[in-house]
């Protein structure tokens, strides 16, 4: 059964590339497009696409704002390609905030010769979008408690706060920045260190972490090699890097190097999974959350076996169940949670003698 996509963009020249790269395959289907999303609206119920593939920059209502209403309304899985500059970084993190699946970027010259070489890419997201539930902007089990904020009787604040130092890990991909804001917005600031590896390009992470960072309690970074993981901190795997976690003096501290990729990513979730089953054993607590693929699986195979806590997020709350449904293939989960209870886990495993 083939992909119905609607293409919002408002270049004529790009929706005939586009429409010519989709046309010639026989899993996806062109079912409409339009130069604004104000056009867009009714053309869109009348034609009901899988996927929706949507410029920003465009005149009348822009597709940040379209796509903020889509999600309110009926969330429909949806594809960013737009001209994103390193600047323009901020606006693809809104982007994914929102709901969006994935977001790609296009040049603003060769732009013919950019679809063409990146057809196999764009087939592949578009039958990924197909299969994923979006989800609209999270909001915090108890709401978002910037620093400036943070109470410490709060429901979700630490029962008290351990000297023992037990590393939580984290791996994610498609619609995992959406997961990780829920998760993370839900901690209180005095809650154990946190390692993730989130899929996500190069000189995205800095700003995701910085975005991160400014509604969190937690103190939330794009990890540097040497970095500390302490109790109120969290380190986020850089784009195009490796993260692993190592144990000296009974503290733990990030290892970040280059190398080739490890399941077609880098960072990958399997590297920093072994690493942390390697150095904390019983004493980590492996959590995978929603994406596209297995990265990670075998590495929570790796903490389930020498004894650490193991938690997968379920079906129900996925973006796309991908990598939650292999750990679980493998009996490397302990207990699989809806994404709202994620942050409650993080502190009752705090909590555990």
């Amino acid at each position: 059964m083939s992909v119905r996509v609607f293409v919002v963009d408002d270049s004529a020249v790009v929706r005939q590339a586009l429409a010519h790269m989709l046309s010639g395959h026989p899993e996806i289907e062109l079912v409409g497009s339009a130069p604004n999303p104000l056009l867009a609206m009714d053309m869109i119920r009348r034609n009901k696409p899988d996927v929706l593939l949507l410029d920003i920059e465009m005149p009348g209502m822009d597709g940040l704002t379209f796509l903020r209403q889509i999600m309110a309304d009926t969330p429909l899985p949806t594809v960013i390609c737009s001209t994103l500059s390193t600047e323009g970084s901020k606006v693809a993190l809104e982007a994914l905030a929102c709901g969006a699946v994935a977001v790609l970027s296009k040049p603003r010259l060769g732009l013919k010769q950019y679809l063409a070489d990146s057809r196999r890419e764009m087939i592949q997201t578009l039958k990924t979008a197909a299969r994923s539930r979006p989800r609209g902007r999270p909001a915090a089990l108890e709401g978002i408690a910037p620093k400036a904020a943070v109470k410490a009787g709060s429901l979700l604040a630490s029962v008290h706060a351990l000297a023992l130092n037990k590393p939580v890990v984290i791996g994610s991909s498609t619609g995992g920045t959406q997961a990780l804001e829920m998760v993370l917005t839900s901690l209180s600031a005095d809650a154990p260190g946190i390692a993730i590896t989130q899929h996500m390009p190069e000189k995205f992470t800095a700003m995701y972490a910085k975005r991160l960072d400014g509604i969190c309690a937690m103190n939330v970074r794009e990890a540097r090699d040497g970095d500390r993981l302490e109790r109120g901190v969290v380190l986020i795997a850089p784009g195009g890097l490796h993260m692993q976690l190592r144990k000296a003096a009974g503290q733990y501290f990030a290892v970040v190097r280059d190398g080739p990729a490890v399941n077609r990513h880098k960072p990958s979730v399997d590297v920093l999974f072994r690493s942390a089953a390697e150095c904390a054993g019983r004493d980590a607590l492996g959590i995978i959350l929603t994406g596209m693929g297995d990265d990670g699986a075998r590495g929570m195979k790796a903490l389930h076996d020498c004894g650490a806590r193991t938690i997968a997020q379920n079906e129900e709350t996925c973006v796309v169940f991908g990598m939650p449904k292999e750990a679980i293939k493998l009996n490397a989960v302990d207990e699989v949670l809806p994404l709202e209870q994620m942050a409650r886990a993080i502190l009752q495993f705090d909590s555990r003698a």
